[in-house]
């Protein structure tokens, strides 16, 4: 019985709830400008899943970096979230709205 593709659905149902909470602090506390940390762990995580030899880890390791990378678009719809009020803002953090109403 191969059990790799059960295993591998499950590292992506858990990335997938491991990232959702990290897009949204990330965002809370460093903006959506942390976006470039992202892009670089998704590229190592990829790169590293090149150089494993064992399926699961090597799934495990691509998984992880297209979580990072698909994690740039959701940094960009997180704060169009808060922007709607969905979520709260970071009140340390002057805002765009927050700003521009300041210089009118």
């Amino acid at each position: 019985m191969n059990l790799e593709g059960i295993i591998t659905a499950v590292l992506c149902f858990a990335c997938i709830g491991l990232f959702h909470p990290i897009v949204i602090r990330a965002e809370y506390h460093w903006s959506a400008r942390c976006w470039p940390f992202f892009l670089l762990a998704g590229l190592v995580f990829l790169g590293c899943s090149l150089l494993v030899d064992n399926s699961i880890g090597a799934s495990a390791l691509g998984v992880l970096g297209c979580s990072c990378l698909w994690s740039i678009l959701e940094l960009k719809q997180q704060e169009k979230r808060v922007a709607k009020g969905w979520f709260p803002s970071n009140p340390k953090r002057v805002s765009k709205q927050n700003n521009s109403r300041s210089h009118a």
